[in-house]
């Protein structure tokens, strides 16, 4: 009896390798699949993936899936290259004024710009100058840095009147034509009357046969100017020292 019970204990070699049998097989069964690729092997190259090939176009209308995405990006690219349309915004109470500006305005039959402050915009009429055109612009009560195209009927009336009158508002070394001839008067002049007023003079200084009278006739200048390096013209051009030297030896 005591054999019989240490035949059962101890386990025979014939089943311990019954039992390791079924793990050995699974492992060499993985290695086997992981390395065997017979169409590797075969042609070398790795295999590419089959891509699936594009569904032909029926005669029929595609179906909605596949039309809405692309209906989608189609809208995106055309927001994209069309401008965005400016929504028109109400006028404001600074854009209805611009309605009202004037940008030429005439004074003592100038075009003076709108755009220019009262001080400059007078300033561009010719014989008034930076000093006059203040003293104007005080005169009439307006503001000086007041825009031109701003001015009011009546504002531009009162500083016509200034202009007409300014004479009577400057003081004498202010004004730009001092004892006339004609008049012996102290007179101040604007815009084309000193064209007309110079033109005159000088004819009159001609017919005297004054020295100035006979420079504005021959051209030359009438202020006491030196002529033989400047203001050389005529017969004058092109002489040389050597043509000079010559004549003098001689």
């Amino acid at each position: 009896m005591a054999d019989k019970t240490k035949k059962e204990k101890t386990p025979t070699k014939d089943t311990e390798k019954k039992e390791e049998k079924p793990e050995e097989q699974t492992k060499t069964d993985k290695q086997s699949e992981e390395k065997i690729k017979p169409e590797e092997k075969i042609s070398g190259e790795p295999k590419t993936e089959e891509k699936p090939e594009p569904k032909k176009k029926t005669g029929g209308k595609v179906s909605t899936e596949e039309s809405e995405p692309v209906k989608k990006e189609e809208q995106a690219e055309k927001t994209k290259q069309e401008p965005k349309k400016e929504e028109k915004k109400p006028k404001t109470s600074k854009e209805e004024k611009k309605d009202d500006f004037q940008y030429i305005v005439r004074l003592s039959n100038t075009d003076v710009d709108g755009e220019k402050k009262l001080i400059y915009g007078l300033n561009s009429i010719k014989g008034i100058g930076l000093q006059l055109a203040t003293l104007i612009a005080d005169e009439t009560n307006i503001d000086r840095n007041l825009k031109i195209g701003k001015l009011t009927d009546k504002q531009v009336e009162k500083l016509q009147n200034a202009i007409d009158n300014v004479q009577q508002i400057a003081p004498k070394w202010m004004l730009n034509h001092r004892k006339d001839m004609e008049v012996g008067k102290d007179i101040h002049l604007i815009g084309s009357e000193i064209d007309m007023k110079l033109r005159d003079e000088i004819n009159t200084m001609k017919k005297i046969r004054s020295y100035k009278g006979i420079r504005h006739e021959r051209g030359l200048r009438a202020r006491g100017q030196r002529t033989r390096g400047n203001n050389r013209t005529g017969l004058t051009l092109g002489v040389s020292k050597k043509s000079v030297q010559q004549k003098q030896s001689k």
